[in-house]
């Protein structure tokens, strides 16, 4: 599963009871959403592009091959927001597992002063969560990039058209 670095608080409550596997960067805030996480149950793939990726890549697809469920920032650690770099497009790739795009929206959020706009929703606040159709990524170039953040982005209007 694919999402925006800036929606992982609110999924990962959503989808809290189906213990996933996720990767968290090893980075001191990356230690805080660890801790979190670890807490609600999931299993973690420490590591990111800037640390420890090759380790990291090397975990996931071991997971993605054993066939559990992955989550995975395509923008994370650093960004720029919104814009996937190669990870789960390589994972996919080399694990045959299809990426499945997901977005979140939420009225009632803080959104924190960070490169990623930190969703966290407000008490009572009511989660929207789209699921996009899912793709096995054959590539990692610049156009399989854009490819991913395109369907990312085609959730969210899909999202937005289902609740008029």
């Amino acid at each position: 599963m694919s999402l925006w670095h800036g929606e992982l608080l609110p999924i990962c409550w959503f989808l809290r009871r189906d213990r996933m596997s996720v990767m968290a960067s090893e980075h001191s805030d990356g230690e805080i959403i660890a801790r979190i996480l670890e807490l609600w149950g999931y299993r973690l793939i420490r590591g990111s592009t800037s640390r420890g990726a090759g380790r990291a890549l090397l975990g996931m697809v071991r997971e993605l091959e054993a066939g559990r469920e992955f989550m995975i920032t395509p923008d994370g650690p650093r960004g720029p927001s919104g814009v996937a770099q190669a990870g789960a497009l390589l994972a996919s790739q080399r694990s045959g597992a299809p990426i499945i795009p997901m977005r979140v929206e939420c009225k009632s959020a803080w959104r924190l002063n960070s490169w990623d706009r930190f969703m966290i929703p407000k008490p009572f606040a009511r989660l929207v969560v789209t699921f996009g159709e899912p793709w096995v990524a054959t590539g990692t170039d610049a156009a399989a990039r854009r490819a991913l953040d395109a369907r990312m982005g085609s959730v969210l209007l899909a999202s937005a058209a289902a609740h008029r």
